[in-house]
């Protein structure tokens, strides 16, 4: 699945007149980026979330011929879902029982989508979140497993765990790249959600009593591009990784 509905509120005045993931980047949009990276990786059937300026991503998937995949659409025209549910109404495309990877649409990176899938089938569990070392301000706590125990906000100081004895210091800090595989199962888990909420709230929810995981990678590289000025440094990144 592709997160593509945003309103890249970042990337004004850029996303006044398109969707964040038509933006370009060394000549390509975001979402062809990311769509020729998981074709790459073994992926043949896409689901896209759309909301802002839907029919210009339609249109742009329908004239490059579904780049000869199954692509699909999760239409949130009517409501913007947040993560958690942009999942939840796209769950009818995940029915064979096996994991499905979701990236957002502005990361890049040169990570091995493959060794992911297989990092996240080795270790049986419910879902693997890609991480890093980075700086930001907001991190998910894991404990020495890389099993989630928490979330902070170290601007503002706010913490969120299901433990009542939590002490985020004495977990590891690991910021979310917005890539992740989960196994369908956890789908049910999403009915007693409402329709709009977020997906790292859902597995702070879980992680009592499911091994949330996290997995870093050895090799690679993971843009956010979702500044203006973020856009020259992606241009360099790709310049580079060709």
């Amino acid at each position: 699945m592709i997160f593509a509905a945003g309103l890249g509120t970042r990337l004004k005045p850029l996303t006044n007149t398109m969707p964040k993931a038509l933006v370009p980047v060394g000549g390509k949009p975001l979402l062809q980026h990311t769509i020729e990276r998981l074709i790459a990786a073994g992926f043949d059937e896409i689901i896209i979330n759309i909301h802002h300026f839907a029919d210009q991503i339609i249109h742009f998937v329908k004239a490059n011929n579904q780049f000869g995949i199954r692509i699909a659409f999760s239409d949130e025209r009517a409501q913007l879902l947040d993560t958690g549910g942009g999942i939840k109404k796209a769950a009818w495309f995940f029915d064979d029982n096996r994991p499905f990877l979701v990236h957002n649409t502005d990361i890049l990176s040169t990570i091995d989508l493959r060794e992911v899938m297989r990092h996240h089938l080795q270790n049986d569990a419910p879902a693997t979140l890609v991480c890093s070392k980075r700086e930001t301000n907001r991190y998910l706590l894991f404990n020495e497993q890389q099993y989630l125990y928490g979330w902070i906000n170290r601007k503002t100081g706010e913490t969120k765990s299901p433990y009542p004895d939590f002490r985020p210091d004495n977990y590891t800090q690991l910021a979310f790249s917005g890539i992740q595989v989960l196994h369908p199962s956890l789908l049910s888990e999403m009915d007693s959600f409402p329709n709009c909420f977020s997906i790292i709230d859902f597995y702070l929810s879980l992680c009592a009593s499911h091994k949330i995981t996290a997995y870093l990678p050895q090799k690679g590289t993971i843009l956010d591009v979702g500044k203006p000025d973020s856009i020259i440094q992606a241009t360099k990144f790709l310049g580079l990784t060709r």
